[in-house]
């Protein structure tokens, strides 16, 4: 995907803020048909779903993805270019601003080819990159992969012989099957390990060793959390200049201007309701393009150069809200917006309260953003997060302009509007440099380049909270505030508070056997990248093999049990288990000397080696690509035990069987422990 397209989804993340459910609206069959003469033609078929549509070839610049169709193969000489074939549909798209073309219901690509020795067979491979599309949401482009072997009459070799090229293709050697249109993966039994099998034959999650242990547990995403951290950005973007001196005025429009005082009320309630439609309304796109959300959220997730441009995107929210320049929608939206409003009754108190949450952008956009960030980084169930976090957003500014509606006595118990606002935005603006960090952490983390280290990360942090505890003391100053401004009580007690977040922040400079800032788990950097160790080195004294097959070897050797920890380096609950839960005392000598230890990363975005490199059949002659370790474990973890989640921890015996019920995400030290003493008890028994 280009980086402008990039680019423009990550605004429309800022602007716009159930899991995402595998959809293949498109099935393709491959065929290789003699024409004669030594001509042969390639044709891959498309088959599309009611409603679905895939892109031509010619489609123009910028208005959509392109289908390619590649045919290379050995002993194949192409001839001319690959054709379409079918209805094509021409029109203009808005979302564009241009001409579209596309094919619906069916589709074939045909690429003519010839052998250049009709004495040897010939292997036809066939690849096509595409994106599906209907009149709501677009698929993540796709490239499948296709293989066929064709002999011609001429040969003199025998058809029925072993085909030694196609042992090569993944027609042969692959593992793993994946249905997409059920989102289940299918198994074709191997016998050996090899580095690039994904599913192991003994491995079977319905049948565990043993009973014991904690059963089996599976990750549950605390919707609840972020309905509350919602509910309180909303209460703080109130407090925020774009929006604070507007509620005496919005509740006095409808309590004092309508003769009618209950109708009024009313209109203030129905004002209200729409606040909170509007923002639930935003995390709407995030459900409509659920076909790709899985995808484009854990990329986000992982991504390097996009955690980066999220950093730059906090340092920009800063900026604005140290008052150096505003973030503002287009004046037209709000011009249009307003003008809306004179249509009177329902209508105009809806586009009433839409001209509130447009025009108190720049002070309620780096809080929404804040809110992705946070869900991006703590689920993959993103939209359905972004729901709760931006209801709660809407539900408290729905709950006090109904409540000032209901007793408008109380808008005299209001404070003035002041410079305590601006107060309120720098706060923030502090509070978004040090988020920022977290984005540029990850990016450092996931490309291992370990620059950051995390007392490195713990000194900036304290510069950042000294620079908040300045500020509150009124020892600089920011282009807004006051000349002289009146430090208030309000603001004694948080700086006051600053400082015991600094000296609580200082702790994590001095070196300890054990992990500290338990409060700041997951946001900093992992322990063991620190001046004070090296990642090499292991985690807590412990060097995790980070390949499932040299685990297994290591196991059979020191005859200990597998413990498989399926984790991340954006994964911030790993990173609390291994921090506040691996580091206790009766938990890591189990660790240390009852397993052996097998760290997969399913977000390694390192290649894999040549060797190591392989395709999942999807069934029907379609291939997918496993190119980088993450690809690799990602697959395996899903293909073996039924789970993409992370933090989760399986015990296996060396010959691949699964010991107790497998676990999964942050748990209790006393459930980790149990789930641990039960399989690793098992084994001692009965190895």
């Amino acid at each position: 995907m280009k980086f402008k397209n990039w680019f423009l989804l990550i605004v429309l993340f800022f602007t716009t803020a159930i899991n995402a459910q595998i959809k293949n609206p498109v099935k393709f069959k491959f065929t290789v048909n003699e024409l004669g003469n030594n001509e042969y033609e390639a044709v891959l078929n498309a088959t599309l779903e009611s409603g679905w549509h895939i892109y031509s070839r010619d489609i123009p610049e910028d208005t959509g993805i392109p289908t390619e169709y590649k045919v290379s193969g050995k002993n194949i000489e192409l001839i001319g270019k690959f054709q379409e074939v079918g209805k094509k549909h021409e029109e203009f798209s808005e979302a564009f601003n241009g001409k579209i073309i596309y094919y619906s219901n069916s589709a074939a690509f045909k690429q003519k080819f010839k052998l250049k020795d009709v004495s040897k067979p010939g292997n036809v491979v066939a690849e096509i990159t595409y994106q599906t599309c209907d009149d709501r949401v677009c698929l993540a482009p796709n490239t499948l992969e296709f293989n066929q072997k064709i002999i011609s009459k001429e040969s003199k070799e025998d058809a029925a012989l072993p085909n030694e090229e196609a042992k090569d293709s993944v027609t042969t050697t692959e593992t793993v099957a994946e249905n997409p249109s059920k989102g289940e993966i299918t198994v074709t039994e191997t016998s050996k390990l090899d580095p690039k099998q994904l599913k192991i034959a003994s491995i079977d999650i319905a049948k565990p060793l043993t009973d014991c242990g904690t059963g089996s547990s599976k990750i549950t995403e605390n919707y609840w959390t972020y309905l509350l951290l919602g509910f309180i950005g909303g209460l703080i973007a109130l407090l925020t200049p774009c929006v604070f001196p507007m509620i005496p005025l919005t509740v006095s429009f409808f309590t004092k201007g309508n003769k009618n005082p209950a109708k009024g009320k009313r209109d203030a309630l129905i004002y209200g309701f729409f606040i909170l439609l509007i923002f639930v309304l935003l995390s709407l796109p995030f459900h409509l393009i659920d076909g790709i959300a899985g995808n484009v959220f854990n990329e986000i997730s992982t991504n390097v150069w996009l955690n980066i441009a999220f950093f730059i995107i906090f340092i920009f929210f800063a900026g604005s809200f140290f008052g150096y320049y505003d973030i503002t929608l287009p004046s037209s939206i709000a011009n249009k917006s307003s003008k809306a409003e004179e249509a009177g009754g329902m209508i105009g108190i809806f586009f009433m309260a839409l001209t509130l949450v447009i025009v108190s952008f720049s002070c309620t956009g780096p809080i929404l953003g804040s809110l992705l960030g946070s869900a991006i980084t703590g689920s993959a169930n993103v939209p359905m997060l972004l729901t709760f976090a931006l209801a709660g957003f809407g539900l408290a500014w729905a709950i006090v302009f109904g409540l000032l509606a209901l007793f408008p006595q109380a808008l005299q118990s209001l404070p003035k509007s002041g410079g305590w606002m601006n107060t309120v935005k720098v706060v923030l603006g502090f509070v978004e440099l040090a988020l920022a960090l977290k984005f540029l952490s990850k990016a450092d983390l996931v490309s291992k380049t370990f620059l950051i280290k995390r007392e490195l990360f713990i000194a900036i942090w304290i510069i950042v909270a000294i620079g908040l505890v300045v500020y509150l003391f009124g020892l600089i100053r920011f282009p807004h505030d006051d000349k002289k401004p009146k430090i208030s009580v309000t603001r004694k007690i948080i700086g006051v508070l600053g400082l015991g977040f600094i000296v609580y922040l200082v702790q994590g400079l001095i070196p300890s056997e054990r992990p500290k800032l338990q409060l700041l788990s997951g946001i900093l950097p992992p322990i063991n990248v620190s001046y004070f160790h090296d990642e090499k080195d292991g985690i807590l004294g412990m060097k995790p093999e980070h390949d499932f097959f040299n685990a297994i070897e290591l196991a059979k050797k020191e005859n200990k049990p597998v413990l498989i920890d399926f984790t991340g380096y954006g994964c911030e609950n790993c990173r609390k288990m291994e921090e506040f839960v691996w580091s206790e005392p009766d938990i890591l000598p189990i660790l240390q000397n009852d397993v052996v230890l097998a760290s997969l990363y399913v977000d390694d975005k390192e290649e894999l080696p040549e060797d190591q490199k392989t395709k999942i059949d999807l069934g029907d002659g379609q291939v997918k690509k496993v190119k980088t370790i993450g690809d690799r474990w990602s697959l395996f973890q899903t293909a073996n035990f039924n789970n993409n989640s992370q933090p989760h921890y399986v015990l296996i015996t060396p010959d691949g069987k699964v010991i107790n019920d497998p676990v999964s995400g942050y748990m209790e030290k006393e459930k980790f422990k149990k789930f641990l003493e039960c399989g690793v008890n098992y084994f001692k028994k009965n190895k």
